[in-house]
């Protein structure tokens, strides 16, 4: 999924995998940001992390990642500056990525190769059994998160 020219100013990257149910909060966020197809925004989908996310951000000025998380209650959406603060890995422990967020940022921050700019949103989850489609919790979580972030953007 892709929305605008690889120059776009800001890079949204929905994480998560769509087959373990609310891991997909990521991708079906990224997903309706893109249908909104905002000026300077460039969408992307991945089910990974680790080098994945290392290389999809390089060269980007402003970095939106959003994916899964655990922890209670469910539906809840953490904001984190991760140029500023470092991510709870126990947040993220839920990841269905043999690497996930918040080792690729910190591995990032060692490496010197955070973009300038990256915003990580983690959508607590309920369930993160095998299947398709999003709790209700984290789909109407989703929903409100895609609010916010056209309001960041200011779009």
């Amino acid at each position: 999924m892709m929305n605008a020219p690889l120059s776009a100013p800001t890079l949204i990257i929905g994480v998560g995998n769509r087959w373990r149910r609310d891991d997909g909060a990521g991708p079906a966020a990224a997903e309706a940001l893109a249908a909104l197809d905002l000026e300077g925004v460039r969408v992307l989908e991945t089910g990974g992390g680790g080098a994945d996310l290392l290389d999809l951000w390089q060269g980007a000025t402003r970095v939106i990642l959003i994916d899964a998380a655990s922890g209670p209650p469910a539906g809840t959406v953490h904001r984190f500056d991760a140029r500023q603060q470092h991510l709870p890995a126990a947040l993220f422990g839920a990841s269905s990525h043999a690497f996930g967020v918040a080792q690729t940022v910190e591995l990032g921050r060692t490496l010197d190769c955070l973009p300038p700019c990256l915003t990580v949103y983690a959508l607590a989850g309920r369930d993160f059994a095998h299947g398709e489609g999003l709790s209700p919790e984290a789909a109407t979580a989703a929903l409100a998160l895609v609010a916010e972030i056209v309001q960041e953007l200011g779009a």
